[in-house]
């Protein structure tokens, strides 16, 4: 059994977004007992990524990282169409990723207890940003 959905997620900018919960919907709804969760942003300037959901601290850190990764406004970067933080976000996203599979079990996500799924907002200005689950099982 495959079942697709998708979702739309409004960032207010730079910074994560906890989806987990509306994952979980989509995957309570779709019946599968076990199997897997592929959750995908449909864009390259923002990531999906599995981190912990207990400590806020964390997700901030990951901004310090990344800065450290993609500074914005390199003077080096050749693709600046959209302002400071274009490559930048681009960079980001390739380092994080656009994808996160979790494993379905009893039909639910099978997360660990610190685990949650977050849409990473690399771009400094609010964007609306598409989000993909599929469950197969």
């Amino acid at each position: 059994m495959t079942c697709q959905q998708s979702f739309d997620i409004h960032s207010r900018g730079r910074g994560t977004i906890e989806i987990t919960a509306e994952v979980a919907r989509i995957v309570r709804a779709a019946g599968v007992v076990t199997g897997i969760a592929h959750v995908f942003v449909q864009h390259t300037s923002c990531s999906v990524v599995l981190t912990e959901n207990a400590d806020p601290s964390v997700r901030r850190d990951l901004e310090t990282l990344a800065a450290r990764w993609a500074p914005d406004g390199d003077a080096a970067y050749l693709h600046d169409n959209e302002g400071d933080d274009d490559m930048a976000a681009h960079g980001r996203n390739i380092v994080a990723g656009a994808a996160v599979t979790v494993p379905v079990g009893h039909g639910e996500l099978r997360l660990g207890t610190w685990q949650g799924i977050y849409l990473w907002e690399h771009r400094t200005m609010a964007h609306r940003r598409r989000i993909v689950v599929t469950v197969i099982g």
